[in-house]
């Protein structure tokens, strides 16, 4: 077989072009002088611009990086005095926006200074931070949020009056895309309350209860006592012996002799206010309609069961030591209020890891008390047994509420067992009937203390009155 190979060399190639025909010579003089046109014209210079490198790169390179226009952009020329306060908790993942220095409008000399921060953290956790350092390092709380999410902080020192802000928001970025951030407002100024006023509504000192043997609220252990003054989450907060009431008439008629025995039995903290720390040491206001927090009932809830059962050691609750592992991040041993929710958690009356829930790892002591939580609490003090089994569809056949659904499951049991106490259930003594139990519903003082005013089952129980009768022989 014969085989053919054709090798073509550049030369070789060239005699055959310039064989080809007069087209082709036409074809290359168009395309040189268009080329040679374009290179001095406008076409030439546009193109050149779009293909150029930008020199903006030399003196930025971070130009295409991801900038922040809410926060990095703001921050980069504002920055905290030298005298701003140490003591003033800071949120680490925030960032300072604007700083600004105001006279007060009460003709004081002292100036306001309020400073804006902004953060990517949720506002829930932001709030936890800060009710957290504010407890933890002496400051006496006034107000704080009604929810997890936003709100108000007022608090005070010996040396500053503070309002810390929380507000959750969002903004569109240069994407269009929806961003959560939060805002927080953080305002001081110097406080000049006189100290000789703060003296005489301060109250008598943990000591001087846990000496007192008439006082029968829980007492700390000897390494827990402290002064009112040491302790500001409480020190306006007295603990009276008889106190007499002078707003009862705002509690609903059939309260008002429970109430009044709570009170009688030492049971009740009452707050010290501006309208009537000058009042009789026998007259305060018990304040019926005021929202009760976590913190405040679980102080009623124990001081009360071991006052009603002063007699039956079986049945009190055991307060917790000071060297005691705490159950809760947000209670510390340096919390007033330790020794009573820790001795909850330890008896198990209160869901925590020591109980095997292992997401229960902040009790939030300063949120409202919910209707669900009441009886979460209560209930077992009332039954002293295991509860029941329970279902949603146990309690809607039981109770007939319409927002069943809405209950945490941890609820169902206790709310089972609350109805099988007949006209003795708390449900039925405190909210009356009702189709509708709203479970995360924030209860008041007055409810609280109807709640607390009898302990046990229908057939077997304990009042107030009958407590007082105990006392009295």
């Amino acid at each position: 077989m014969l085989r053919w190979e054709l090798k073509v060399y550049p030369y070789d190639y060239l005699p055959v072009l310039l064989s080809k025909t007069p087209v082709v010579y036409l074809s290359i003089a168009v395309l040189i002088s268009t080329l040679t046109a374009c290179a001095n014209g406008s076409v030439s210079k546009n193109v050149e611009q779009a293909v150029a490198p930008d020199p903006s790169l030399q003196s930025n390179p971070a130009i295409f990086a991801e900038t922040n226009t809410q926060i990095t952009s703001s921050t980069s020329s504002v920055s905290l005095p030298d005298n701003f306060p140490e003591n003033i908790p800071k949120y680490p993942n925030a960032k300072l926006i604007e700083i600004q220095a105001s006279t007060n409008t009460d003709n004081r000399p002292e100036k306001q200074i309020f400073t804006r921060w902004q953060s990517y953290d949720p506002s829930n956790v932001i709030a936890d931070f800060y009710r957290s350092q504010l407890q933890n390092n002496n400051w006496q709380i006034f107000q704080q949020p009604q929810n997890q999410t936003e709100g108000i902080f007022e608090a005070k020192n010996e040396q500053l009056l503070l309002k810390v802000s929380i507000n959750p928001k969002s903004i569109n970025n240069s994407s269009n895309q929806t961003q959560n951030f939060t805002e927080l407002l953080i305002t001081y100024t110097q406080n000049n309350i006189d100290k000789n006023k703060l003296e005489n509504r301060d109250i008598a000192s943990t000591s001087d209860q846990n000496n007192n043997h008439q006082f029968i609220g829980p007492k700390l252990p000897d390494s827990q006592i402290t002064s009112a003054q040491d302790n500001p989450i409480n020190n306006n907060q007295i603990r009276l012996e008889n106190p007499e009431f002078n707003d009862l008439n705002q509690v609903p008629p059939e309260w008002r002799r429970q109430i009044r025995d709570l009170a009688k039995l030492g049971v009740l903290s009452v707050a010290q206010t501006a309208n009537n720390s000058n009042s009789s040491p026998q007259s305060q206001s018990f304040e019926p309609d005021k929202i009760i927090t976590r913190r405040e009932y679980t102080r009623w809830l124990v001081a009360t069961n071991n006052a009603m059962y002063a007699n039956n050691p079986a049945k009190k609750i055991r307060l917790a030591s000071a060297n005691t592992q705490p159950a809760f991040r947000d209670v510390l041993p340096s919390d007033p209020d330790f020794p009573t929710i820790q001795g909850l958690a330890e008896a198990g009356l209160i869901s925590s890891s020591l109980s095997g829930d292992a997401t229960a790892v902040l009790f939030r002591p300063d949120a409202p008390l919910t209707r669900e939580h009441l009886l979460m609490w209560k209930v077992p003090l009332d039954t002293r047994q295991a509860l029941p089994n329970s279902s949603l569809e146990a309690v809607k056949q039981t109770w007939g509420f319409q927002d069943t659904e809405k209950i945490d499951p941890k609820a169902l049991r206790a709310i089972l067992a609350d109805f099988q106490n007949a006209e003795k259930s708390n449900i039925r003594r405190v909210f009356g009937y009702t189709t509708l139990f709203q479970p995360k519903k924030a209860v008041t003082r007055a409810e609280a203390g109807a709640a607390l005013s009898y302990f046990g089952l229908q057939s077997e129980g304990m009042s107030t009155t009958e407590a007082l009768k105990l006392q009295v022989e």
